[in-house]
């Protein structure tokens, strides 16, 4: 639990929430990835709500990212 709790935050000990909302939507992904694998199309997600979940992630890791690098005022 503390490895995660570090893995998520800042260096100050707080939660981020775009870098939970990032990584829980990479582990959607991920999973949905590979029980497709596995399974018939016919009971696959539909492509609109993967490209929805896949827009989310990248803006939440992106906007972590970009945190990083503005100033703060």
């Amino acid at each position: 639990m503390n490895l995660m709790k570090q893995m998520l935050s800042e260096a100050s000990g707080t939660v981020s929430s775009k870098r939970v909302i990032g990584f829980l939507g990479f582990m959607a992904l991920a999973v949905t990835m590979v029980c497709n694998s596995f399974t018939t199309l016919d009971i696959a997600p539909a492509p609109e709500l993967v490209t929805a979940v896949e827009y989310i992630t990248i803006g939440a890791l992106f906007g972590t990212s970009l945190d990083k690098f503005m100033e703060k005022k």
